[in-house]
């Protein structure tokens, strides 16, 4: 088979997707009878919806996330009872600036109700989806990688050969275990946590202060709590210890009886940093946590995964099927463990802000719409920087998105109506934009499409690769077609 992928939570789902999109065919296998029993991650970034967006998914994940419509607020007080809503931060300027961040809005929704979604589009699309199903071994060779497989539903073990592994098995990574791959960061940080899967019918105690997060100041049960649905579920992440009593502790938290509060999961765990050291090792890659574990305060871990699985799946298809040399998985490594260093790093900086959402901002944060929006800037890939492109770097902590190489297409809506924007011009395949109101002629088989662009004046042109990160910026769009044949070859990167 083409692609054997490892583990069946967001981001493995997410790459299956992908994968399939491109005509790749998938096996995918999770060691699980099912998908995630615990919300877990909850927000997604608005970079994480234009890529469900490209997959025609968004529509389906905001339904399923009609229940926290409306939670965005942050709360504050010494219980639920006596908290209050904080203002919800925006960009400068006015609410209408907000909206045209993305064509699509970052969501809330619980990673039990999303995973489910996923699977569901995935097997719909053509991939082999095998839960109960276990990665035990696997053995690289030249030609490809032969995988043992436990299936624990039928009791039987088998082997199978692909020509590429993705390694999207969790934090606690087989795959890079078996790779030897280790890892850099800082570690725990942090104390132990436990977190309280609960529930309790609060509606009438939250409304009108709806919120996503809640900090709790009660010196018996300092803690946040986390809206799972708005209403009946929640998770608590509370002092450590697994043998407090909890529905005693937790209703010191929320300050009133609930009664019929009902403890359903504990889970101790401790906020920590670390990136592998390296992403690609043959013909095994790794992606998600396997890749890259970080502090869940940004809730950047699932987003970052998610743009993992963006950037491999148009490399993968394109050097299976021919169109490009395996030397183009390079650049996977390259620009995903940078970009999964900034998140963690970003995070894991956020996590003292985070037990004070009332503190100043530490001054080396990026803007919020920096990291949500995954304008992380790569420094090397497959990618053309030349000198002009070296120089205009793009900032960290302003949000000011613009056609840069090595950062995504910004958004721009093209009708009157804000139903198509820039950012569908390129996914699932190339494209060429052309500054001005003019379109540059055909491409040999590169669609051209005229904007208007912060960063693109007229008589520029940018090429816009599959995953929607601009490639190349230059005066020629003949040009074009031998950038992308040479960035598909082997990558080349010009750095000043």
């Amino acid at each position: 088979m083409p692609v054997l992928l490892a583990g069946g939570g967001l981001v493995g789902l997410t790459t299956a997707l992908l994968l399939r999109q491109h005509g790749v065919e998938v096996t995918l296998v999770e060691k699980r009878a099912t998908t995630s029993a615990q919300p877990k991650a909850r927000r997604f970034h608005t970079r994480s919806m234009e890529v469900f967006r490209e997959l025609g998914l968004a529509a389906t994940v905001h339904d399923a996330a009609k229940d926290l419509v409306g939670h965005d607020h942050m709360a504050a007080g010494r219980t639920l009872a006596e908290a209050e809503r904080l203002p919800l931060w925006s960009p400068p300027g006015s609410a209408e600036a907000e909206a045209d961040i993305s064509p699509e809005p970052p969501t809330l929704i619980a990673q039990d109700l999303l995973e489910p979604v996923l699977r569901a589009a995935a097997v719909d699309a053509g991939a082999s989806v095998r839960f109960q199903t276990e990665l035990t071994a696997f053995d690289q060779r030249d030609d490809g990688v032969v995988v043992e497989l436990v299936d624990h539903g039928r009791g039987e073990r088998e082997s199978l050969r692909a020509q590429y592994l993705v390694a999207a098995d969790g934090a606690r990574s087989r795959g890079r275990e078996a790779l030897g791959i280790t890892g850099s960061g800082r570690g725990a940080v942090g104390a132990p946590t436990v977190s309280a899967y609960f529930r309790a019918d609060l509606g009438e105690v939250v409304r009108g202060r709806e919120f996503n997060l809640c900090h709790i100041s009660h010196p018996a049960a300092p803690g946040v709590l986390a809206s799972v649905d708005g209403r009946h579920r929640w998770v608590y992440m509370g002092p450590d210890g697994l043998d407090h009593d909890w529905p005693a502790l937790l209703r010191t938290a929320l300050g009133v009886p609930a009664p019929e509060l009902e403890v359903l999961s504990l889970m101790r765990w401790r906020a920590e940093m670390l990136v592998a050291d390296r992403f690609r090792a043959g013909r095994v890659l790794l992606a998600g946590d396997a890749a890259h574990v970080m502090p869940p305060f940004a809730a950047a871990g699932a987003n970052t995964g998610i743009l993992d699985a963006h950037n491999l799946a148009w490399k993968l298809a394109a050097v299976l099927s021919g169109r490009a040399g395996p030397g183009l998985l390079d650049s996977y490594d390259a620009e995903r463990r940078a970009a999964g260093w900034f998140a963690a790093d970003q995070s894991t900086r956020r996590t003292a802000g985070f037990a004070d959402p009332t503190a100043a901002a530490d001054p080396t944060l990026a803007h919020p719409y920096v990291l949500a929006g995954g304008r992380f800037r790569y420094p090397a890939g497959a990618l053309v920087l030349g000198p002009d492109d070296v120089a205009d770097a793009e900032p960290v902590t302003e949000y000011a998105p613009a056609v840069r190489v090595g950062t995504p297409l910004p958004h721009r809506w093209l009708d009157a109506a804000r139903t198509r924007s820039t950012v569908d011009l390129a996914g699932p395949g190339w494209a060429l934009l052309s500054g001005g109101p003019t379109a540059a002629t055909a491409v040999e088989d590169l669609p051209v499409h005229a904007v208007e662009l912060d960063g693109l004046p007229p008589g520029r042109c940018a090429l816009v690769r599959p995953d929607q990160v601009v490639a190349w910026r230059g005066d020629d769009p003949a040009t074009a077609t031998r950038v992308r044949a040479d960035l598909l070859a082997a990558p080349v990167t010009v750095s000043g």
